[in-house]
């Protein structure tokens, strides 16, 4: 297509909201000019669903749930006047406990105020909160910010060695809705550790997000945390950024979290629009449903042109994956759903992964992400007429070019600058374009069986290591093969999941278990250490 008719279709595409100062160019996307036309009936059964979600109908039929995460931009649109109130008590109290903490009169055991921040999560309890808190941070934030988000001991000891002998002044926000969450009860447990070591009380630097009765809602309660906020089970994981999981880490690092909900609120007001192309999440919804075939049939790769948008397409990974990678449709039929996302940023991408995107297999969409505003204040020239971030623009503007020579398709979403507000629109976006896109697909966005079955399966390798080692303690002078123990706990069909078992008990002295190296690795044999 010449320039001049891209030019045309450009100024016919482009979706643009004044008040957010943000852009949606859908221009890059072959579809026919027929094509939101032909969409229409499917577009308007998704924007019906979509009322009755916030309506608040039963959307997650496996809990038998409501799904009211826009409620938490809009706490009047809550279906009861209790949940309304709830909404707002809760936010009332983020701001209060941060201005308690920010003031010196929450502070830690020794009297000086809290100047480092612990989060304890993981998937949606982490993933939202560290994009707001890397995308918005600045040298000037109240609290710096840490974060446990895995089981692994090493990745903690590294977090715990950056704080040093800040700890002591060090505040823990532990994030689990079901307070049973394994690897945020473990990041707490060794936190709890790491605190003791240090002659600390750790209740005294602690505070949780979790649901009414949980576990860690109890525990919290008998041990005399600073506080509790809660978590609702009508907020999934990986849209809970906007409530007290993203909101209370934001206020206490500085973040402004009036702004990024109002961001979030007037993002969700404009796709709530029943007219497609004055709604840029539906806009966003049917360029996937094209790009794919509505069969997940390419990768959508997310190219932000800035530095503080790195962990965009890590968060979205989840909101994305999560809510569409479904094998059953809501009719029960085998689909096989879902959008794989993956991407770094501008212009470091150029360097990396552009040179398949662009003469590779074309398995793929892109979208950009272009922010006009480089940075606070002047910039440089580092040659006659153009700064670093006219480059970093220019780069964009090639790449996207260079890829659609070659008939690689791509969304273009610009907003003006980084700021509390454009955040919780970028968030707002993409939370309704997957409810959307859902719809076209008719899969549940708000389940994850897929993830319990993988706890599930953990669970059980664990109950396994728990017998290998009663049976090692039981038996201190015998050495045993994977072949040996396996036959001997009549499991023998397990051979593989024992050997790796054994091979990691090994690695660690925490379980005391020996292992003499055979000439193969799998014929190594193990036993109790004396």
């Amino acid at each position: 297509m010449q320039k001049l008719q891209l030019w045309e279709r450009y100024k016919n595409r482009l979706y643009h909201h004044a008040e957010l100062d943000l852009s949606v160019d859908t221009s890059r996307m072959n579809f026919p000019d027929s094509y939101l036309e032909e969409m229409e009936p499917r577009l308007q059964k998704a924007f019906e669903e979509m009322a009755e979600l916030e309506a608040g109908a039963v959307s997650n039929p496996d809990e038998q749930r409501m799904v009211g995460h826009y409620w938490l931009r809009a706490p009047e649109l809550a279906p009861t006047p209790e949940l309304t109130g709830e909404i707002k008590d809760t936010l009332a109290s983020v701001k209060a406990f941060a201005s308690s903490v920010h003031q010196g009169n929450i502070a830690a055991p020794d009297g000086h105020r809290f100047e480092n921040l612990l989060i304890i999560g993981i998937g949606g309890s982490a993933l939202g909160p560290q994009f707001v808190a890397d995308s918005l941070g600045t040298p000037q934030d109240r609290m710096k910010v840490y974060f446990f988000d895995n089981t692994d001991p090493d990745g903690m000891d590294k977090v715990l060695a950056e704080i040093g002998p800040g700890l002591k002044r060090t505040l823990t926000v532990v994030i689990s809705k079901s307070g049973g969450t394994k690897e945020t009860r473990n990041g707490m447990l060794e936190a709890r550790q790491a605190f003791e070591k240090g002659g600390l009380h750790f209740a005294a630097h602690a505070v949780a997000v979790t649901g009414s009765d949980s576990e860690l809602d109890r525990t919290a309660s008998q041990e005399g945390w600073l506080g509790t906020l809660p978590m609702w089970d009508w907020v999934g994981g990986r849209t809970s950024v906007t409530s007290a999981v993203g909101l209370l880490p934001a206020a206490l690092q500085g973040i402004d979290i009036e702004r990024l909900l109002t961001g979030a609120r007037v993002c969700d007001q404009a796709t709530r629009s029943r007219v497609t192309s004055d709604n840029p999440a539906a806009l966003l919804a049917l360029s996937w449903f094209h790009a794919t075939a509505g069969k997940g049939e390419r990768d959508m790769v997310l190219l932000p042109y800035k530095d503080r948008l790195l962990l965009f397409s890590r968060y979205l990974q989840q909101l994305i994956m999560e809510s569409l990678g479904k094998e059953l449709d809501r009719d029960g039929k085998k689909v096989l759903q879902g959008i794989t996302v993956y991407g770094n940023k501008g212009s470091t991408d150029q360097h990396a992964y552009v040179q398949q995107l662009r003469e590779g297999v074309a398995n793929f969409f892109v979208t950009f992400i272009e922010v006009l505003k480089d940075r606070e204040g002047a910039s440089m020239l580092v040659e006659p007429g153009a700064t670093s971030g006219d480059y970093l623009s220019g780069f964009f503007q090639g790449t996207r070019s260079a890829l659609y020579e070659k008939d690689r398709e791509s969304v273009t979403i610009t907003i003006r600058e980084i700021s509390p507000a454009s955040i919780g629109a970028l968030i707002a976006l993409y939370e309704r374009a997957v409810g959307l896109y859902a719809s076209l697909i008719n899969v549940n966005a708000y389940h994850q069986p897929g993830v319990e079955a993988g706890k599930k399966a953990a669970g059980t390798v664990l109950k396994l290591q728990g017998e290998i080692l009663d049976m090692l303690r039981r038996q201190p002078g015998r050495d045993f093969s994977c072949e040996d123990m396996a036959m001997t706990l009549a499991r023998p069909e397990e051979v593989e999941t024992v050997f790796l078992i054994l091979r990691h008990l090994a690695a660690n002295p925490a379980h005391e278990v020996g292992v003499v190296p055979g000439e193969k690795v799998w014929e190594s044999r193990f036993r109790a250490a004396s």
